[in-house]
């Protein structure tokens, strides 16, 4: 089947995401613009009339992956479905994507996807249907109102883009600048995720923490204001936001860690290195020392905040001394979890320019030992929460009858045996025991949801 062969309107879809939150956000808000032109989801791409495959451009081997899935999709009969390529792939390689898979009808960047219906007609007409357009426009007003999810827990875009440059991130070319959705736009979607049964919201950004708008009455606001607006919402439980930059990280949120409930006890505050040679040369535009009054701030107005961070280890030009200045922050701030990943050069972006790029066998070593010193740190807090009685959200089904899986405050999952409880419920549970991905709890006594 040529891609410029007529199709007919598809009217069954599915939507595969890889990577971060935000594309699984962008992912749900797709399939729902396409519920409302009629069609149906599908459970997987097996016989979907069309699929959307939502990418990721942040690792090369995600990449790969995309062109690996797009060649899976024709069938044993030779048929296949109308595919689209979504997302930040979309994004960087617009047309050169079909060059390199002839059978991929529609390629559409996330700024734009919201003209997804244009180009399903486009292709059903047999025309090129390509769109990486990043409008000034918003998107998010050509989409359709939030439904009713079958989840009690729910991404939020709040805002969009980055402006910060890190030499290794490919993000300001393919989702665009920092762009902040409106104040009422944010509360308006958030009060209708909870009318459809949500009651934990996290907020996404891809510098979520450089949130900046007016309120209702015209007011400035930060991320700190926003978030305590969204409390005033009765039926919502826990606010949650991702990802943040330190240079973003204001005494106001700070603050609002101490003094607001429904803001959980965690903190996802990316560093990257410990060695602020390295750090200048990410461009970061933070150095350790700064990163880490930043962290003694958050833990003097919330001591029991859980940290989280991301890592690379192997940027052009690290040193042996180097790398061990991250293990030092590492052992500093005693991280609750991470993400740790070795540097993969990105296309475009200054550091794959740069010399002294590190041989693989160098960087995978260093990982190694970064990993095992992330995991200790993350089994010390796992195992520090053994003898808590805490609140969790139930949120999904276990493995064995009667079990159900919820989240602690800080973002730790825990198994409960709860069979007379629902999906959705907020118990309290006497934490009994830990290990390195999970907790065990027993129900304490059953709480108002």
């Amino acid at each position: 089947m040529n891609r410029n062969d007529a199709q007919k309107t598809p009217a069954t879809f599915h939507v595969k995401s890889f990577g971060c939150q935000m594309n699984v956000y962008d992912g749900e808000r797709m399939a729902e613009m396409l519920g409302t032109q009629g069609m149906t989801a599908a459970a997987d791409g097996t016989d979907a009339d069309l699929v959307i495959l939502n990418t990721c451009h942040i690792r090369e081997k995600a990449v790969d992956k995309v062109y690996s899935d797009i060649g899976r999709l024709t069938r044993e009969d030779g048929s296949r479905p109308m595919i689209a390529v979504a997302g930040c792939v979309a994004q960087a390689e617009g047309s050169e994507i079909q060059r390199r898979a002839r059978n991929v009808d529609i390629v559409v960047g996330p700024q734009a996807y919201h003209r997804l219906p244009d180009l399903i007609d486009k292709v059903g007409r047999g025309e090129e249907a390509v769109d990486t357009d990043m409008p000034l426009a918003s998107k998010f007003g050509a989409l359709p109102a939030r439904t009713k999810q079958a989840r009690p827990t729910a991404f939020l875009t709040i805002m969009e883009g980055c402006d910060k440059f890190c030499t290794y991130c490919v993000v300001p070319y393919t989702r665009g600048a920092e762009i902040s959705r409106s104040w009422n736009a944010i509360i308006d979607e958030a009060k209708a995720l909870v009318d459809g049964g949500v009651r934990e919201i996290t907020l996404l950004g891809q510098n979520v923490n450089a949130w900046t708008g007016e309120d209702d009455k015209g007011r400035a606001q930060g991320m700190d204001g926003l978030a305590r607006e969204l409390a005033k919402i009765a039926d919502l439980k826990r606010i949650r936001y991702t990802t943040s930059h330190p240079n973003d990280m204001s005494d106001g949120l700070i603050a609002a860690h101490g003094d607001e409930p429904k803001l959980m006890p965690f903190l996802h505050l990316p560093v990257q290195s410990g060695n602020d040679r390295i750090l200048k040369a990410m461009n970061r535009s933070h150095s350790v020392d700064s990163y880490l009054r930043i962290i003694d701030r958050a833990r003097d107005a919330r001591p029991d905040i859980a940290l989280s961070g991301d890592f690379i280890v192997g940027f052009p030009g690290e040193t042996d001394a180097e790398f061990e200045d991250t293990l030092k922050i590492v052992e500093q701030v005693r991280y609750a979890q991470c993400y740790s990943f070795k540097y993969s050069p990105r296309p475009g972006t200054p550091a794959a320019d740069m010399d002294h790029q590190i041989p693989a066998a160098v960087m995978d070593e260093r990982l190694a030992r970064l990993q095992a010193a992330i995991n200790r740190h993350q089994v010390a807090f796992n195992s520090a929460t053994v003898g808590r009685t805490t609140d969790i959200l139930l949120e999904r089904k276990g493995r064995y009858p009667g079990q159900l899986i919820g989240k602690s405050p800080w973002l730790q999952s825990v198994v409960v045996t709860a069979p007379d409880l629902s999906i959705g419920d907020m118990v309290e549970v006497d934490i009994i025991s830990a290990g390195p991905n999970s907790l065990a709890g027993e129900l304490s006594r059953r709480k108002a949801a």
